[in-house]
């Protein structure tokens, strides 16, 4: 009887050695615990959906990529229309094309990450609710894929440079830098619009609209120096005047940026990143069941 007990402990340890082992999937515990670990782990579906997104992006289309460059430079020729030769709008003592264009740069890659984030939890309902991986890895994929536009749009600017006569300066390479910081910025707020409108779909329709406000309440047709004194304060609260400014200190190098109300922006910025990463932990464990 003690040896039979024996032989079936042996086996029970020897089938317990080759047993798959178990993983438990649960909600993350603390609202601002990101799980960075497990994003990198999974930066290959990161790499695919970024992948994807491109390819989806300019298939079936004639011009391909020429949209990307496209986009940037005809509403370089309607501002330069409207603001810079009707409105006589100041530019800093730059050509208005040049000027226009440098704001355009950063804006369009900050509307199309909040466009393509904003939606992307939607958009991958399907894959959400049948494997797991770390949610966020969704929308900063819409975040990262408007680079690869930026970059071929990017390439027309430097050309445009070497037409007007405008050297580069040691400010140039502060541009990672705040091109950064949009990309934190389309986060902050893809994190609230992804999330919300897993519950609200028509958060999506109203991106548009939200979009072309906040341009307008950027610096992006006109200089920072047109804001009257007083309101400049409240002003500095919209993030992309950070960047918009420090976009053309760094490519034009004639004036000299704002650093008050840059710190100011930077500071608008982490508290809305930090709201945005709250809600959308909050709102995470609710996805699967509301898809």
């Amino acid at each position: 009887m003690k040896a039979s007990l024996d032989i079936s402990r042996e086996e029970l340890i020897a089938g317990n050695r080759f047993r798959e082992p178990t993983v438990m999937i649960g909600p993350s515990k603390g609202l601002l615990n990101l799980d960075l670990k497990a994003v990198w782990e999974y930066r290959g579906l990161l790499y695919f959906l970024i992948w994807r997104d491109v390819k989806v992006r300019y298939k079936q289309t004639a011009l391909g990529a020429s949209w990307s460059i496209l986009q940037p430079l005809m509403n370089m020729l309607i501002f330069t229309i409207v603001f810079g030769h009707f409105a006589k709008v100041p530019s800093d003592g730059v050509p208005y094309p040049i000027f226009a264009y440098t704001a355009l740069l950063p804006w369009n890659y900050f509307s199309q990450a909040m466009s393509r984030s904003g939606g992307s939890l939607v958009g991958n309902a399907n894959l959400i609710s049948k494997v797991y991986f770390p949610r966020l890895i969704i929308p900063i994929a819409g975040a990262l894929t408007p680079l690869v536009d930026f970059a071929l749009a990017f390439v027309v600017l430097l050309g445009m440079m070497v037409w007007f006569g405008i050297s580069p300066t040691w400010g140039f390479f502060a541009l990672p830098a705040f091109l950064l910081v949009a990309l934190m910025t389309a986060l902050a707020v893809s994190f609230f619009l992804s999330a919300i409108n897993v519950k609200y779909r028509d958060v999506l329709y109203a991106v548009p609209f939200f979009a072309q406000f906040w341009m307008y309440a950027s610096p992006v047709a006109y200089p920072v120096s047109l804001v009257p004194e007083k309101w400049r304060l409240l002003y500095s609260l919209n993030p992309m005047v950070g960047v918009i400014e420090g976009f053309r200190w760094a490519i034009l190098g004639k004036v000299s940026p704002d650093f008050i109300t840059m710190a100011i922006s930077a500071f608008v910025l982490l508290v809305v990143l930090i709201a945005g990463i709250v809600c959308f932990k909050r709102m995470e464990r609710t996805f699967v069941d509301v898809m």
